[in-house]
């Protein structure tokens, strides 16, 4: 009887034991994941005592010729030799081209080996991460992926449903889209949505579900699953591609094939990371590292080349320019008047956008009217950089020669659009650009396509779209009520999302802004809804290392205050602080560069007094250069006061935000 007793009680401990290999918890003790195997692999998250994710399945499947592997339901041979280890990581890393100088990256992780696949699993104060390595051994396919995320109730969820599809191709897309506001069982069960979505959770608490470290891999996109859950899925490889899409700028799949990814080599291949960040209150989203911790480490030696900056953009304003004496366009006497705008205003480059150069190739059949080697030239002289726009499709097309042919031009980069595909094929393009681009010190921009890691692999990647920008206010449709779209409300909610993965190219800098009954969409003289001021604050608030001035160069000189002071905000910087906001409705933050901060903040339609702590400066006065909304603001958009006033640490100023307003500030 003792010998049963103790035979039941060493049984017992061994489970015990075990349970307690299957738990990781971050390093303050607040976060934990707990890993299931009784009948699959699953993941669950709890925060502070606060249920996160329930049980949510993790698989894959892959095929090596007639071989199936399979990380799916688990067998008892699968629990019998599964292996635990245990590591801590506690680290940081320059980040030169970001909202801070330097990132720390500190987690507490788990690796779970089970056959041929090892998940590694990380626990972060902010958040929880899984990552998939596939040991094959050969080359194989991976057939499917399984990632459920399971919430315990019916959140509410801010959700960027896929729409505009390129010739009605299901994955052909081009990442902008605006959030429904819906509670999850709502969400519709045929639409993917792109990441990160946002769940809100008791407490103030929000759950991002994102992806990270995509690299030889599709991105992942999510669909609405059983009860309060949601499922990634994944475009298949493409097969065979034909030139369509918007205005034929696209390669879009006719043909995919049954498998997500193709694995040519016998090495082992990391699926990306699947992320739930979790906040306790939005502004933490603000200053999120998630993306940056689980991207690939910088693969460039000498990164000296990479200058960031700010760009006279042609393509908004439709190049439509006021008292000049030749007719403005694409030629060049228009973009040597862009140049000459940019030198005297310390913007580092312009872009001459779509139209310079032939619709099927970057070196014949160029725009006879613009002599390209003239304004590069000129350029040069006058300190200021061109960079030139391109479709992925035409990028790809001997892109090492192209490149080279640039290079010795002295173009600095290309903004690269019409992507509108996230696929492995795709991705796999994006990398092989970005290390081509280096080779040759080129700069690149990219469009049609949202960040996922692969800024930090090559940050001479300075920007990318996947927004609903500025651009959208052209063609945007009023009703009697007003426009169809909420522009303030989502620039007040992207901070916390959509650059959640990284930069955005949402090109701010409209000079002609209205109220919700004054404006309407215009291709030619385009508005932005919401106050001057508005504006302004974007260029503090938006993460761009790359950041354009989208208005004319000759509605810009009439607004010189306003221009003077866009110019003195830097594009990158080396501290961010959150200081007060809520998701679609407000933020309030404060980055530094060198001893100068620089605040912004904005409202969407409904008016707000703030109060602004500036706890983060340092002893003594300071002088703060403000731009705030005008006392008649509400009712014309354009109306603000720029002024100067002495400030210390500890002061807490009260601001009126107008509705649709903002206030920037240079606080030296």
């Amino acid at each position: 009887m003792k010998k049963q007793l103790f035979t039941l009680l060493t049984c017992l401990a061994a489970i015990v034991a075990t349970a307690q290999a299957q738990q990781v918890t971050s390093p303050d003790g607040k976060l934990t994941i707990d890993v299931g195997t009784t009948k699959a692999l699953t993941w669950s998250i709890t925060h502070d005592g606060d249920p996160i994710l329930t049980a949510s399945e993790i698989g894959v499947q892959c095929k090596a010729g007639k071989q199936t592997y399979e990380m799916g339901p688990l067998t008892e041979k699968d629990r019998k030799q599964m292996k635990v280890t245990r590591t801590t990581h506690d680290e940081t890393f320059a980040t030169p081209f970001y909202k801070k100088s330097q990132v720390t990256d500190r987690y507490n992780a788990m690796t779970v080996s089970i056959g041929k696949f090892q998940v590694e699993f990380r626990a972060y104060d902010d958040g929880a991460a899984y990552r998939i390595t596939a040991q094959i051994g050969k080359p194989f396919t991976v057939t499917k992926e399984t990632a459920a995320f399971r919430f315990a109730a019916d959140y509410p969820a801010f959700i960027p449903y896929v729409n505009d599809n390129r010739d009605g191709e299901r994955w052909c897309y081009s990442f902008e889209s605006f959030y429904d506001e819906t509670p999850l069982s709502k969400m519709y069960a045929d639409s993917l949505a792109i990441t990160p979505l946002s769940l809100c959770l008791p407490h103030g608490k929000k759950a991002v579900v994102m992806d990270a470290g995509v690299e030889d891999y599709p991105c992942m996109m999510l669909l609405k699953g059983e009860g309060n859950s949601l499922h990634a899925d994944f475009a298949p490889y493409p097969l065979e591609e034909s030139v369509s899409g918007y205005g034929r700028l696209n390669l879009v799949p006719t043909k995919r094939a049954d498998y997500l990814a193709r694995h040519e080599a016998k090495t082992p291949l990391a699926l990306p990371w699947r992320v739930v960040v979790v906040s306790r209150h939005d502004t933490e989203l603000l200053n999120s590292d998630m993306a940056q911790r689980l991207a690939p480490p910088c693969r460039i030696g000498d990164t000296s080349w990479i200058k960031p900056g700010k760009v006279a953009w042609d393509w908004w304003n439709n190049t439509n320019l006021t008292g000049v004496d030749f007719e403005s366009g694409m030629n060049t006497a228009t973009y040597r008047y862009y140049i000459d705008f940019a030198s005297r205003n310390h913007l580092e480059y312009i872009i001459i956008d779509e139209g310079w150069s032939g619709k099927e190739s970057l070196t014949e059949d160029l725009n006879p009217e613009i002599d390209l080697k003239q304004l590069v030239d000129y350029g040069r002289e006058k300190g200021v950089g061109v960079i030139l726009w391109t479709t992925w499709r035409n990028c790809i097309h001997d892109m090492e020669p192209t490149m080279a042919h640039y290079e010795a031009m002295g173009v600095k980069g290309f903004k690269v659009d019409f992507f509108d595909r996230d696929d492995q094929r795709l991705i796999q393009s994006t990398y092989e650009m970005a290390a081509c681009a280096a080779r040759h010190h080129l700069l690149l921009d990219f469009h049609g396509l949202k960040p996922y890691g692969i800024q930090r692999a090559y940050p001479n990647i300075l920007n990318f779209e996947g927004v609903k920008g500025l651009e959208n206010c052209k063609w945007e449709a009023r009703t009697a009520q007003g426009p169809v779209h909420d522009f303030p409300r989502y620039d007040v909610s992207i901070p916390y999302l959509r650059m959640l993965p990284g930069p955005m190219d949402y090109t701010p800098g409209a000079m002609v802004n209205a109220n919700k009954d004054a404006f309407f969409g215009n291709n030619g003289n385009p508005m932005s809804q919401g106050t001057r001021a508005h504006q302004m604050a974007m260029y503090v608030l938006y993460e761009a290392p790359l950041q354009m001035l989208a208005d004319s160069p000759t509605r810009y000189e009439k607004e010189q205050p306003s221009t003077d002071f866009i110019s003195q905000i830097p594009t990158t910087f080396d501290e961010t602080v959150a200081i007060d906001g809520q998701m679609g409705e407000y933020l309030v933050l404060a980055r530094r560069k060198g001893t100068t901060w620089y605040v912004g903040a904005m409202t969407n339609w409904t008016a707000r007094d703030i109060t602004l702590p500036l706890h983060f400066l340092s002893p003594g006065a300071h002088e703060a250069l403000m731009v705030t909304d005008g006392v008649n603001a509400q009712k014309n958009a354009t109306d603000h006061v720029i002024k100067t006033q002495t400030v210390k640490s500890g002061d807490r100023l009260q601001l009126h935000l107008a509705p649709g307003g903002g206030m920037a500030a240079i606080i030296r």
